[in-house]
């Protein structure tokens, strides 16, 4: 063994000094070039893993700005539907979570509705005026929707905003608001959805791929699907708005596992009921290429549960071009845009919750009484 591990110090020696060992040639050692630093690009490329470092908000502005939005909600849903501003309790810690209640004027009674989470798009987003003409119509159709305003979440001052927890414990805080839901005997917990847009469709089916959950059906529209990729993809513009906060602390190869669980792409064999996923080949937003991932591995491996549509080119509507291809809704009017596309995944969705809650049945009245056989 002594002699073993001479030989290997002796060869490892001779070979970092360029000697001979016994008959055999010094060993050749490639030069060394030199890397020249760009402090510029080294600058542009560097992102932080301190929470302290993650980019701040004017609260004072945003706090106005969903005031006004309150205010608008209320206007417009005066005589057409109920609407309050409720606050519940987050499972996971017990933060108070904001929230928006849409309702029917006229209640059916005891379990007379199936009801429906819908989760804000933006990662620091808010549920804003432009989803009226959808919850409306939801209303409509005899839906209860709450809408919550999870952590990170702007126009609640700072601390909520910087409270963000990018795939973590926001799920936590949409899932709680079924919560506030089995307060009112009008709904139907036995009938609950959940629908969210990119940043929410992310947070719903991160909740659809759980183990457990309360919902019956789900709906995730141009879905952030991959957080590894996707970082990577985004670059570190992207990377320093979330990599820093404090349940991740770094990028996906220093996180790997970390990276992977906030990652849904990742959970699709736990689905376990039906789940309806549009995207757009032209969204600029969450780019084709990260929810091809999400729809393909959705019809492999969950191929009886899933329905998914791939729109090829949508009108477009705002900066991300296809991302809101089916939020196209007048900032004045508060109307809907309509093109093909967003009347077709309407309707689609519409008619898949409509199969898997349906709202139309009316369950505050006694059931027939059975017959028996004679």
């Amino acid at each position: 063994m002594r002699r073993t591990l001479a030989i290997v110090a002796q060869v490892t020696a001779a070979g970092l000094c360029g000697a001979t060992v016994g008959a055999q040639e010094p060993v050749a050692r490639e030069p060394v070039t030199p890397v020249v630093m760009d402090s510029a690009r080294a600058r542009a490329l560097y992102v932080s893993n301190r929470p302290q470092d993650l980019p701040k908000r004017n609260a004072a502005r945003d706090l106005v700005a969903k005031k006004a939005t309150d205010s608008i909600y209320a206007a417009r849903s005066a005589g057409v539907m109920e609407f309050r501003k409720v606050t519940y309790r987050s499972r996971v810690d017990g933060r108070t979570v904001p929230a928006y209640l849409f309702a029917p004027l006229a209640k059916r009674g005891t379990k007379g509705h199936a009801a429906m989470v819908w989760v804000h798009g933006g990662v620091h987003g808010d549920w804003g005026t432009a989803m009226f003409p959808f919850v409306r119509e939801a209303v409509q159709r005899g839906y209860v929707i709450i809408t919550p305003d999870y952590r990170g979440s702007t126009g609640y001052g700072e601390e909520h905003y910087a409270a963000i927890d990018y795939g973590g414990k926001e799920v936590d805080d949409a899932v709680s608001a079924v919560d506030y839901l089995a307060t009112l005997p009008y709904v139907d917990m036995d009938r609950l959805g959940i629908m969210g847009w990119s940043h929410g469709g992310f947070i719903t089916s991160h909740t659809l791929f759980r183990s457990e959950h309360p919902f019956k059906a789900g709906a995730a529209i141009v879905p952030v699907t991959n957080l590894v990729f996707r970082l990577s993809y985004k670059g570190p513009g992207y990377q320093r708005d979330y990599a820093p906060e404090e349940g991740i602390g770094g990028l996906p190869f220093e996180k790997r596992e970390e990276y992977i669980k906030r990652s849904p792409v990742f959970h699709v064999e736990n689905l376990k009921v039906p789940m309806l996923v549009h995207v757009a080949t032209n969204d600029e937003d969450v780019n084709y290429v990260e929810d091809q991932q999400m729809v393909y591995t959705l019809r492999a491996l969950k191929p009886d549960l899933t329905e998914t549509k791939i729109y090829v080119n949508p009108a477009p509507w705002g900066a991300s071009v296809g991302h809101a291809f089916s939020r196209r809704v007048d900032p004045k009017t508060l109307e809907r845009v309509d093109s093909p596309e967003q009347i077709d995944s309407w309707n689609r969705t519409w008619a898949f919750f409509e199969w898997n809650l349906r709202p139309y049945e009316d369950r505050s009245r006694p059931l027939p009484p059975v017959r028996t056989a004679p």
